[in-house]
């Protein structure tokens, strides 16, 4: 995704909304074009309209026991539902200064401003509903359209920003401009805070998107994450850069953190530095994968250097395989 070439008349809002364009294109084409005639979005939620009864298989959710038939049969049972016709997906968008980088074909940020778009798709051609509650670090941000008016931000660690759940393209496509266009300032957002916002105030059960590169402290944002998950279906949107992950062999580096403005030399012509550095990352990542499948939440992965709307078609088609075989992860 690149930027528009920039001419003396453009604008901040102009080149946001010229990459919102391409991207409501990108998606459309394709997400369209290889999900054609299904209902359910990026999560298939099981709906909450009560149907018929069948046996009991391994992997269905425990909470779905119709126990007067299981008394009756003497054999578990589990209780269908019928699909939602009307679902609310929350997303909670993490925009701390870490996802202002990128050393891929993208921006971590740009990523995730992908990804909220394709499940804004996603959610709006069935006629449902969505909302987001933004994080965008310790800096007060101006307010962006009547998105932002409609709610002012939360007061705590971070500027955390809540827009209206709200059905429609017209509406989906301003909630975008918001979050495209909510700047990203010096700090990290508190992920556990941000996460904690769609827990309140409580909703019928529903579809609730994280994304982040979840690197802040993983004891922050799993307990909320659990609690989310007692109610909704949970997916967790993780951006990964590869430069995350290991270094390359360019001799002295100098890096920047993002979210304290410190600089460092990193020597990376030492291998056993590279190596410390992929085992260190890796032990991270596992820790977040760790925690998420503890928290119950469906788990996609995408990275800068990937074709992002590909992994997430992936996705959908391992999402659904799995539900026809009557499992629920």
């Amino acid at each position: 995704m690149t930027s528009p070439v920039r001419r003396p008349s453009d604008t901040p809002g102009d080149r946001t909304e010229a990459v919102l364009s391409r991207l409501q294109l990108m998606v459309t084409r394709k997400l369209d074009g290889l999900l054609q005639g299904d209902y359910a979005g990026l999560l298939p939620g099981p709906g909450s309209e009560a149907g018929e009864s069948r046996e009991y298989r391994p992997g269905d959710d425990v909470r779905r026991m119709d126990w007067p038939v299981t008394a009756r049969t003497t054999m578990p049972h589990v209780r269908r539902t019928v699909a939602d016709r009307e679902l609310e997906t929350w997303l909670a968008v993490d925009l701390s200064a870490s996802l202002d980088f990128g050393t891929g074909r993208w921006l971590k940020r740009e990523v995730v401003v992908a990804a909220a778009a394709a499940l804004t798709h996603l959610t709006v051609r069935g006629g449902n509903r969505i909302g987001a509650v933004v994080g965008s670090g310790n800096a007060p941000a101006a307010p962006v359209g009547r998105w932002r008016r409609a709610s002012a931000p939360v007061t705590g660690p971070g500027v955390l920003t809540r827009l209206p759940a709200r059905s429609g393209r017209k509406e989906a496509h301003a909630l975008m401009r918001a979050i495209a266009g909510t700047r990203i300032q010096p700090g990290r957002s508190d992920l556990g805070a941000l996460v904690d916002m769609l827990n309140r105030p409580p909703r019928r059960r529903g579809v609730a998107v994280v994304i982040s590169d979840f690197l802040a402290p993983v004891p922050q944002w799993a307990r909320p994450l659990r609690r989310l998950r007692v109610r909704h279906d949970v997916l967790a949107i993780e951006v990964v850069d590869p430069r995350e992950l290991e270094l390359p062999d360019v001799g002295v580096l100098p890096v920047v953190d993002p979210e304290t403005g410190e600089l460092h030399e990193v020597q990376t012509a030492d291998p056993r530095l590279r190596r410390r550095y992929a085992e260190a990352a890796a032990a991270q990542r596992a820790e977040i994968s760790a925690a998420l499948r503890a928290a119950g939440a469906g788990h996609l992965r995408l990275r800068t250097d990937r074709d992002w709307l590909l992994d997430m078609v992936r996705f959908v088609a391992a999402q659904r395989h799995a539900r026809t075989r009557g499992t629920t992860r």
